[in-house]
């Protein structure tokens, strides 16, 4: 038996390129997982150039998500690529 989440619309907070990526600093992203890790699968799968990103964060709330942690409509979710400098 196959359950489906019920679909979630999240609003995105993007930084650095996954701006570019995503087409906007902020953007709704209909979501249909639960979890950080649902979330950057779908963002993949979707946005199949954040595959190439060696490292994507996401935060939720001001914090690092942890892949298990749940997603809801109310937090906010932001992107955050790896960066380079010194």
């Amino acid at each position: 038996m196959i359950i489906l989440a019920a679909m979630k619309k999240i609003k995105l907070k993007a930084f650095g390129v996954t701006k570019e990526i995503l087409g906007g600093r902020e953007i709704f992203f209909d979501f249909h997982g639960e979890t950080v890790s649902d979330l950057r699968e779908a963002l993949q799968s979707q946005f199949s150039e954040l595959k190439g990103l060696n490292s994507l964060l996401v935060a939720v709330n001001s914090k690092y998500g942890e892949d298990h942690r749940s997603i809801s409509e109310a937090d906010e979710i932001a992107l955050i690529p790896p960066v380079s400098g010194g």
